[in-house]
């Protein structure tokens, strides 16, 4: 073993001062260590930590094999990550096309700011049309952590965000109201989609099964989701596993826009009324739009949504 180690020593050492360059060597280290640290930042939170993580004790499992000549184990290793190209490939494939779509935003982001705008806007807008008429909703935004894997009996849909559809697959005659709609890459991917509950039994009497589903998805990946509630008109968004109740149309749009920009203390920012102009949505045209939708009330009479409450309510996840 140390006869091992040393005959490695002077080969590397004899290596090192016959091919270093200090100045060719030292960038071609500077961008290799750039884009381990860029790779790093991509599976960050996500599940292909796991799988990176079991790919490399496979290898350190081989180089220890190869180190103590034990011939067995080492051929076993070798047919095994012989093809780790196409292996990674397919474990990787959704956190290598976030990764590329990743690139494509950073190099044309000044375009794709206004888009993400509008996707916002239009989901502020559709949940508080839904909130007046007291029709529960459940909206899922995807963002590094890919859903495909809590997702379960979803219908593919792949349309653009906008308010009325939304508010279409919500209301009680649409056979896809109930479950939860899920938002990638900027477009209507599923809808009537099953999300997994939260087993937590420290959340506030009263929550149903739509904010235990938006915890449950909330604590297994990075995603967000804008609850509505059928029973109470109520408002909340849910990250993290933390639960912020009590949201009117402004709140919400910058409590959304505070989360998906990556601020932290999202509670504290949205307790002070926002500015004035960021309701751009004229009253007018909201009055239209909610005349022209049917009324999915059960009792056949409308009730009126409660007040906003002043401050939100936050539940944080158990520690």
């Amino acid at each position: 073993m140390i006869e091992f180690l040393y005959r490695l020593w002077v080969e590397m050492f004899e290596y090192v001062s016959t091919n270093f360059d200090p100045f060719r060597d030292t960038v071609d280290i500077l961008l290799v260590a750039m884009g381990i640290y860029w790779l790093l930042l991509l599976l960050r939170g996500t599940r292909a930590v796991q799988i990176l993580f079991g790919v490399g004790v496979l290898i350190l499992a081989s180089l220890a094999s190869s180190m103590f000549q034990l011939v067995t184990l080492q051929r076993i290793l070798e047919e095994l990550t012989g093809p780790a190209v196409i292996i990674i490939v397919i474990l990787f494939q959704h956190d290598i096309r976030r990764a590329l779509a990743s690139v494509g935003r950073g190099l044309f982001s000044s375009a794709s700011g206004p888009a993400e705008t509008q996707i916002l806007e239009e989901i502020v807008r559709a949940a508080q049309a839904l909130a007046q008429k007291r029709v529960g909703a459940l909206i899922v935004l995807e963002r590094e952590t890919n859903l495909d894997d809590q997702v379960e009996a979803g219908t593919a849909l792949d349309a653009h965000v906008s308010k009325d559809l939304l508010i279409s697959l919500f209301i009680p005659y649409s056979p896809l109201h109930d479950g939860a709609v899920v938002i990638q890459q900027g477009r209507i991917a599923q809808a009537g989609c099953i999300l997994p509950l939260t087993l937590r039994d420290d959340l506030p009497e009263g929550v149903g099964t739509r904010h235990r589903a938006a915890v449950g998805v909330t604590e297994e990946t990075d995603a967000v989701v804008v609850v509505v509630s059928e029973e109470t008109a109520a408002i909340s968004i849910v990250v993290r596993g933390e639960l912020i109740g009590d949201l009117d149309g402004p709140k919400l749009r910058v409590a959304l826009r505070e989360v998906l920009s990556g601020e932290r203390d999202v509670e504290e920012r949205i307790g002070s009324d926002p500015p004035a102009e960021v309701d751009s949505a004229p009253a007018n045209a909201e009055t239209s739009a909610e005349q022209a939708e049917p009324t999915p009330l059960h009792g056949g009479t409308q009730r009126s949504a409660p007040a906003a409450a002043p401050s939100p309510q936050v539940v944080r996840s158990a520690s």
